[in-house]
């Protein structure tokens, strides 16, 4: 049974009315032990099951399964920066998605890397930046909304990581105005990292007809010049490695390709 409970923390800004959403959710998430590995894995997909592994700090690394449409769900909901319990054989284990491995032409994700944490030691990830609202300078003015970041670094302990935060934009009344990291208050629990000064969002003035036909002017590009790269996806490439933790790739390694093509020298012949 998978258990999905949600709470809201919503913190305001009192000097520029910035609200900046932190959504925590608590998730457990079942799977299975798994027996197969290396090439073989592939069955495991084709089962309908997502190939995972758990590792960490002290933690033997354990090779597990999860049904795809739940690997997803939760995925979705959680991200790489929430908590997710991870519950195999009957014990719960904290961990944070460390990494997740998709299929470069279909998307589908076939592997994924469960970290094991301590939920008395902080950490610090990377979490997904939200822009609501709509700023009156864009709406009004014809402005053009520019977004510096796509995520921002948060530390806390891991049963207080956001999945995402939400940052109201409707305080960009005018141009040149400006939101940075120290107008974002996530509350006690969770601490930005960064500079205070860093400049997260703004509205430019829109550009002038002359500044758009300047632009359009400049010479572009040669793309004859560019050179065009196929890649090609045959089933059961993907390479296994076994380590820390099984760690699955679309394709191998620069270096391994240059090792696979380099022939062996004939030897020379003597007379």
């Amino acid at each position: 049974m998978h258990i999905f409970s949600f709470i809201g923390i919503v913190s305001r800004l009192n000097l520029r009315h910035i609200v900046a959403h932190k959504a925590h959710q608590k998730i457990e998430l079942q799977a299975q032990k798994r027996d197969i590995t290396g090439r073989k894995v592939k069955q495991v997909r084709r089962a309908g099951f997502v190939p995972a592994v758990l590792y960490g700090k002290g933690q033997a690394s354990i090779a597990l399964q999860i049904p795809v449409k739940d690997f997803d769900k939760v995925l979705k909901v959680a991200g790489e920066s929430t908590l997710v319990y991870l519950i195999a054989d009957g014990q719960s284990y904290p961990t944070i998605i460390k990494d997740v491995v998709r299929n470069p032409l279909k998307d589908n994700v076939i592997h994924a890397d469960f970290y094991k944490v301590r939920l008395d030691e902080k950490i610090k990830t990377n979490v997904p930046v939200v822009f609501i609202g709509e700023a009156p300078a864009v709406k009004e003015l014809n402005g053009i909304f520019v977004r510096n970041v796509n995520e921002l670094e948060v530390e806390a302990l891991p049963q207080d990581l956001p999945s995402e935060i939400s940052i109201d934009i409707s305080v960009l009344k005018a141009f040149g105005e400006q939101i940075h990291l120290k107008d974002i208050d996530l509350g006690d629990k969770v601490k930005l990292v960064g500079e205070p000064d860093e400049i997260i969002a703004t509205v430019q003035e829109p550009k002038s007809q002359e500044e758009l036909e300047a632009e359009l002017a400049e010479p572009t590009t040669d793309v004859s010049a560019v050179e065009e790269i196929e890649l090609e996806k045959k089933e059961g490439d993907e390479e296994v490695v076994e380590g820390e933790g099984e760690i699955v790739a679309p394709a191998p390694a620069e270096g391994d390709k240059a090792e696979k093509s380099k022939k062996p020298e004939k030897a020379e012949k003597t007379k």
